[in-house]
């Protein structure tokens, strides 16, 4: 290079043109679209739950007339509704965790309990009226027919839900109501306050559990453990069927109206939520966690809960349990075979389709759009 390069002025740099607010770079690259949100991924254990408790369900109400003539489905009715139902409000509780008074939770909550609670009501109605000749039988929305109590008891239960979100102990204070209910005769028949108040404990509970609750029990040592539990719960469900009235598993009657002293009613509420506690877990441990056949079902559980009803009570209308071949071993299997088959179908996504308008109604046209009053003109 020549020395006097060396002195060459350099060019003078380029100004860059101020920044206009909001416009693009002529060389940036176009930014990438937002992606859409993923759906939700559905837990399969909890569905294969939600559906093997349906099924111990529909067999519970199959075994049902059965029992006067055979101990061994006594022992099975009571072992069964020891926990089916309390594994199921578990459930219930803890997908309920995140419930508040949004308005998108609470339009849910109209169209997914209220809304199938009075159709439900209105049809069983109308159904016991035809099938069981009873022309006379009135429609009351506040005195829950058959398993209707349920919907019943979940709105209730949800709507309370932030207040067991804020107190210190939700799940004694819980289980101190539903001692009151079994000692309080004076609640009635209203609204079965009585199952509402009673099974209350079990719906806190599950608003109380994390996800390493649930593990702790799928774990293989409970698995194994929870053999023998069952059973010699087993056993003693065989021993006490003739000697114990089975009405105290529904929870819908105080001691009184048993005809038991006031105090049974406290002892035999803590009594049955510790052995409903210890079979739920047992009953969690043996439920698979990986997607099978029928965890696609466990979306349908309301389904087969409300419809199989019709089946259970026309099967008492129409005298079926009549046929003494039901009343020997075989009969009581295919009878507990037919139950589970039947409780299958009626959970399926094409039964959902065809009922979907009485138990996921969209209702669009009941809600406001903004959910905001309007401004009042002065």
């Amino acid at each position: 290079m020549r020395a006097h390069d060396r002195h060459v002025p350099l060019p003078p740099a380029r100004e860059t043109p101020p920044r206009v607010p909001g416009a693009r770079e002529p060389d940036a690259a176009p930014a990438a679209p937002p992606k859409p949100e993923q759906p939700k991924q559905r837990d399969a254990f909890f569905d294969n739950a939600k559906y093997l408790a349906i099924v111990l369900v529909a067999m519970g109400h199959a075994w049902e007339p059965l029992r006067n003539d055979s101990r061994a489905a006594a022992a099975l009715y009571i072992t069964v509704y020891t926990f089916h139902m309390p594994a199921f409000i578990i459930i219930s509780g803890y997908f309920s965790r995140s419930f508040d008074m949004r308005r998108d939770r609470l339009q849910r909550l109209v169209t997914g309990v209220v809304v199938p609670y009075v159709l439900f009501e209105v049809a069983y109605t109308f159904f016991k009226r035809w099938a069981n000749d009873d022309p006379g039988y009135p429609i009351s929305l506040l005195d829950p027919w058959y398993l209707t109590w349920f919907l019943v008891a979940l709105f209730v239960w949800r709507l309370t839900t932030p207040l067991w979100k804020i107190v210190r102990w939700p799940i004694p204070l819980a289980l101190a109501i539903a001692v009151l209910a079994s000692v309080s005769p004076d609640l009635g028949d209203d609204l079965d306050l009585q199952r509402v108040l009673q099974f209350l404990p079990f719906f806190v509970l599950g608003l109380s559990l994390k996800p390493e609750h649930f593990q702790m029990v799928r774990r293989r040592e409970a698995r194994i453990l929870a053999v023998p539990v069952f059973a010699a719960a087993l056993a003693f469900a065989y021993w006490a069927a003739p000697r114990m009235n089975a009405v105290w598993f529904y929870r819908r009657d105080s001691a009184q109206e048993l005809a038991a002293p006031s105090w049974t009613g406290a002892v035999m509420t803590i009594a049955l939520f510790g052995c409903s506690m210890v079979l739920v877990a047992c009953f969690f441990a043996w439920v698979p966690g990986r997607r099978l056949w029928f965890t696609v079902l466990g979306a349908g559980t309301l389904y087969g809960y409300l419809l199989h009803g019709f089946i259970a009570k026309g099967s008492r209308f129409w005298d079926w349990y009549d046929l003494p071949w039901l009343h020997t071993p075989p009969g009581e299997i295919t009878v507990t075979v037919a139950a589970a088959g039947v409780i299958t179908l009626l959970c399926t996504p094409p039964v959902q389709r065809i009922f979907r308008f009485s138990m996921e109604p969209k209702m669009r046209w009941a809600f406001k759009k903004d959910g905001k009053p309007s401004p009042r003109k002065v």
